[in-house]
């Protein structure tokens, strides 16, 4: 049986091999010349101090199916930290978010560069532009790492239909967000609502967070097949769960934990389950605050924590708290169902369990 690894100490080493490709890539990037240093430190800075939960799935997928530790897992696993680089990049640019992890985001940080530098045109659109070939570097160096971890290659093809599918699906499901948040949802009732946020989360987050790099895992790794649906609906499950936690720490979130402004979610006017909720059960003047405010861009403090109040009085909040509830008892059920069909090791099924806790119980 395989013995666990520490995640303190396989985040650790994700971290190792993302350095070592960024630092293998720079030298392919220095022929053009050292112009391109800010999109280098942009990934780097980026990809430093992140959960790593995606690499994490993955690794722990693998070792399921009863493989040993390797350099080469754990460079798989890094490839998954390079596609979620290149997700934040983009996604921060769509949001106009000033900040990632209590820094500037990478669109602000290299605005900034150009005024510094007192460069022509105009320093925002720079920014985004580098911050988005930034992200597709990001997307480079995934598929460049997935390709040349070093696991056979016949293992690799296993997974490779899900990895592929992995990053179409997330494209369609950041659309889905960008256009729930233009077209609203004026003539929906409340269960159109949720499953207009439920879908976005899936699409968006649930899939490509949990489910998808722990069937790539287990997929690469040589799980049995009768285990794969039930890792599934596992992965959706916490997945969902994940994101649900997500929309709270948006609104409700400490920034010095988050690295994100209070309130970030209602200035973007993202539509989640939290505010279908909050609509469906706030008293007439409060909807109507509520609709009115969110989505602008230049809501001050008073404003969010106006807004926040609503929400409670609403009891959003507890709904939302019973949704998690329900999707980790789903996805714990999900998780006994595998193990029972696919005999999968039983230390990766410890370390999976753990993984349903820090997924779910979290800060930022």
């Amino acid at each position: 049986m395989a013995q666990p690894t520490d995640l303190r100490e396989l985040h650790r080493r994700v971290q190792g091999a993302v350095d070592a490709q960024i630092a293998a890539a720079s030298h392919d990037l220095a022929e053009i010349g050292p112009e391109l240093a800010p999109l280098i430190d942009a990934v780097a800075a980026l990809l430093t101090g992140g959960k790593g939960l995606r690499a994490s799935f993955l690794y722990w997928g693998h070792r399921a199916a009863g493989t040993p530790d390797s350099p080469e897992l754990v460079r798989l696993a890094a490839s998954m930290e390079f596609f979620q680089g290149a997700a934040l990049l983009h996604d921060d640019v769509m949001d106009q978010s000033d900040t990632r992890r209590g820094m500037p985001s990478a669109h602000r940080a290299i605005a900034t560069l150009h005024e510094q530098r007192g460069w022509a045109g105009d320093p925002g659109r720079f920014g985004e532009g580098a911050a988005i070939l930034a992200g597709n570097l990001c997307l480079t160096w995934c598929d460049q790492l997935y390709a040349t971890c070093g696991l056979p290659a016949g293992d690799l093809a296993r997974g490779r239909d899900l990895f592929d599918r992995m990053r179409t699906q997330l494209m369609g499901g950041q659309f889905l967000d960008l256009l729930e948040s233009a077209r609203g949802w004026d003539g929906l009732d409340l269960d159109e609502r949720l499953a207009s946020a439920r879908n976005v989360i899936r699409y968006k987050s649930a899939k490509y967070t949990i489910e998808q790099p722990l069937l790539i895992g287990a997929l690469v790794g040589g799980v049995g097949d009768e285990a794969v649906p039930h890792l599934s609906s596992f992965g959706l499950a916490l997945g969902e769960a994940f994101q649900l936690r997500d929309d709270l720490l948006g609104v409700f979130g400490d920034p010095e934990a988050t690295g994100k402004p209070a309130g970030d979610d209602l200035r973007e006017g993202k539509r989640t389950a939290l505010i279908a909720y909050a609509l469906d059960a706030a008293e007439p003047a409060d909807q109507h605050t509520l609709e009115a405010q969110l989505g602008q861009d230049d809501l001050d403090q008073a404003g969010v924590n106006e807004l926040r109040d609503i929400i409670k009085r609403s009891r959003a909040v507890d709904r939302v708290e019973g949704l998690i509830d329900a999707c980790v008892d789903e996805a714990r059920t999900s998780l006994a169902a595998a193990t029972a069909a696919g005999g999968l090791d039983r230390d990766a099924v410890e370390v999976l369990d753990e993984l349903v806790l820090i997924s779910t119980e979290r800060r930022s």
